[in-house]
């Protein structure tokens, strides 16, 4: 299913509420901030493209694994998450679809 997911899946909800499952017993709310193209090669009909949440984790962090993104709208996927670390308003994770 990760192959076929495009920017185009995402962009209509930007600056909306997504849950990130990180572990069994934590699940935090977070909001998609931002949803880009990139500039680099891949085999698949898609373009690359990156997404990036924000929870309001000030303190603590998850490191990078896969974690269940959920949405009401979508159900729940299987991604792998980086933490890009704290802006202003809370911890930043990436995902990136090459």
């Amino acid at each position: 299913m990760l192959d076929t997911l495009s920017i185009a899946d995402f962009e209509p909800y930007l600056q909306t509420e997504f849950s990130i499952r990180f572990t069994q017993e934590v699940t935090l709310p977070s909001l998609l901030i931002e949803a880009k193209t990139l500039n680099t090669y891949s085999e698949l009909e898609r373009k690359p493209f990156s997404l990036t949440f924000r929870t309001q984790q000030k303190d603590t962090y998850y490191n990078q694994a896969i974690f269940g993104l959920q949405h009401p709208e979508k159900g729940e996927i299987l991604m792998f998450m980086v933490p890009l670390g704290l802006d202003s308003e809370g911890m930043r994770y990436e995902a990136i679809f090459s």
